[in-house]
């Protein structure tokens, strides 16, 4: 297994990192912590490690103090915990001036390798190396962080690409654009309609239509094996499928786990509620979807109303709908989600006794909280009453003055202070809440 390390220990200082469209997320190194990057798959953690590596060498950081090893590399696949100790051997043999410099260490899939906490926990205790961790983010957020590194790790979350970061990657804006002349606005609407189809994985970025559906398809396949049936060994892949397809075409939606299984039930579909809701626990751990619960004082009344469920990417939304317009809101509602999710501590929705509601309350790290509602189109004066009057009554109800509507292309202040703005100016940041 020496071998092997030296081996790929020499490739990775003979490798050149590629160029890349820098990602717009936080990766703090905090000294006795590792940094653990989380998220989907495909994602792009390993490259948003790159990036953090050409950042280190901009600083003057020698490469060799830089050490990258992927343990999905079919060369260690005979490795095991004993082996853990060869690498440290391997590396301060090959660079033994580093054994007295801080090092920064990168480990790929790492929770292929049982009992690799252990490891990392002495790494983090008794050398001097700043440790990374990207990998199957349901296992990274498992048993082993929450018992043997418990304290010792900080977390960061990968997304697909942002509106603002996908812009980049098409080679339209070097940075998102701040003013906004005719040209521009033009511009952005047209990126705005491509990227409602073809959402932000980095690899799907320049691929055509049949390509980039075929790919997210299997992404969706790769968590439903490998990060969910694999994982926890389930059997009954049929309902875990119908469970996937439910969600996917009704995003944003309140789903309610029991009315799921009445429903399958009535289809002869064998299945139990418990499978069900454990089931829905595991895409979560996953990334594939998220839950937003109800917005209310008394955690009794918050687990008995369905959260509504929220898809990582509208890629993938729009690849599993048929595409029709009567999706455009769902997918564009989800849209505006991931741009929240990204920012806020919090994500809730909101429904009050009268039948009032708006689609998130959203509150940040300094305890500040916005309304924001999601709409299409407000031309309709019934559902411009609907939408407006809701965000009114709920802000003044909970004394939030900062209130915002989304919608596809329209924008105005209207003289209550509620700020209505398109999709495309408020996902680039230009008066969006928070």
């Amino acid at each position: 297994m020496k071998t092997v390390l030296e081996n790929l220990i020499d490739e990775f200082n003979d490798f050149e990192l590629p160029s890349l469209t820098r990602r717009d997320t936080d990766f703090p190194m905090i000294p006795r912590k590792a940094t653990v990057i989380i998220g989907m798959r495909r994602t792009g953690k390993t490259w948003f490690c790159y990036q953090k590596m050409q950042d280190l060498k901009a600083e003057g950081i020698d490469s060799s103090r830089i050490l990258y090893i992927n343990f999905d590399d079919d060369r260690l696949l005979g490795f095991s915990v004993e082996d853990f100790q060869s690498i440290l051997d391997v590396y301060y043999a090959r660079f033994p001036e580093n054994k007295e410099r801080l090092c920064f260490f990168f480990f790929d899939e790492i929770q292929v390798i049982d009992h690799w906490e252990q490891f990392i926990r002495r790494l983090i205790d008794r050398e001097k190396v700043q440790v990374t961790l990207t990998g199957s983010s349901s296992k990274l957020l498992g048993v082993e962080i929450a018992t043997s590194l418990r304290g010792r790790t900080f977390t960061s979350e990968m997304f697909p690409m942002c509106f603002g970061e996908y812009l980049a990657a098409r080679g339209l804006f070097k940075e998102p654009p701040e003013r906004f002349p005719p040209v521009t606005q033009a511009k952005l609407r047209h990126a705005i309609g491509e990227y409602f189809k073809a959402g932000g994985f980095p690899e799907t970025i320049h691929l055509g239509t049949f390509q980039r559906q075929r790919l997210l398809q299997d992404y969706v396949d790769s968590v439903l094996f490998r990060d969910v049936v694999e994982r926890h060994k389930i059997k009954n892949i049929v309902v875990l499928r119908r469970l996937i397809g439910e969600i996917l075409r009704s995003p944003g939606q309140k789903f309610s786990v029991n009315k799921f299984y009445n429903t399958l039930n009535s289809q002869g579909v064998q299945c139990d509620k418990t499978s069900l809701y454990a089931y829905l626990d595991y895409l979560i751990d996953a990334f594939l979807f998220y839950r937003v619960p109800l917005h209310h004082k008394s955690e009794r009344v918050r687990r008995v109303n369905p959260p509504k469920i929220y898809c990582v990417d509208p890629g993938i939304l729009y690849t599993a709908m048929t595409g029709s317009e009567d999706n455009n809101g769902p997918v564009f509602e989800n849209i505006i989600f991931n741009a929240l999710r990204r920012r806020a501590k919090s994500v809730e929705y909101v429904q009050t006794s009268d039948g009032r509601e708006v689609d998130f309350l959203v509150t940040d790290y300094q305890n500040r909280s916005c309304l924001v509602q999601a709409s299409w189109t407000l031309a309709d004066e019934k559902t411009y009453r609907r939408e407006i009057d809701s965000l009114a009554a709920v802000g003044e109800q909970m004394g939030i003055q900062d209130r915002v509507a989304v919608t596809w292309d329209e924008e105005r202040e209207l003289e209550n202070g509620i700020r209505i703005l398109p999709i495309w100016k408020f996902l680039l940041g230009s008066g969006r809440p928070l």
